[in-house]
């Protein structure tokens, strides 16, 4: 059964807009998977740990026949494939590949929860999804465009102004 997957992609070490967009390129090559909808870029200053660069951010939208848990296996994948490290807690990071949301699955198990539980609190999350997903529903949470008056202390500027939709 196909599902949409909705993707948070970012990136602050190591040439993070080549990072990220490589990282998309590489989420429509994933097994069962094709990439439908992509955001463009944005910069945004780190979020809890801040004495780091500031991040390329991208939302992406996937179709797959994946199950939540293979689909975060492959994501993680990439991640290490990219040199992800995880000293601590919100450190700089060569790539980070979030599964926001699953269809309308809401759940919280042990290394999974869907819809991502911060993802409603995060400018860079908000501004690119609602860029290709204008009408998202956080399941549990309500229309996305809802939440990001509340974000509107965090820094989030576009990096780029031309389309970025995939035509599939």
């Amino acid at each position: 059964m196909k599902t949409i997957a909705t993707i948070g992609l970012g990136a602050n070490l190591n040439d993070p807009a080549g990072q990220v967009e490589y990282a998309l390129a590489e989420l429509d090559r994933l097994p069962e998977t094709r990439l439908i909808a992509r955001s463009h870029l944005y910069a945004s200053a780190p979020v809890g740990y801040v004495d780091q660069p500031d991040f390329i951010n991208a939302v992406a939208q996937v179709e797959t026949e994946l199950a939540p848990r293979t689909l975060l296996a492959a994501l993680l994948g990439i991640e290490h494939r990219h040199g992800r490290e995880r000293s601590f807690r919100n450190a700089p990071r060569t790539l980070d590949l979030d599964l926001l949301l699953y269809g309308e699955a809401h759940f919280h198990e042990e290394g999974l929860a869907l819809p991502h539980p911060r993802m409603h609190e995060r400018a860079f999350v908000l501004h690119p999804l609602l860029e290709i997903a204008p009408n998202t529903l956080i399941p549990g949470r309500g229309r996305a465009a809802d939440w990001l008056a509340g974000c509107a202390g965090q820094s989030v500027v576009p990096l780029r102004l031309h389309a970025a939709a995939v035509n599939a």
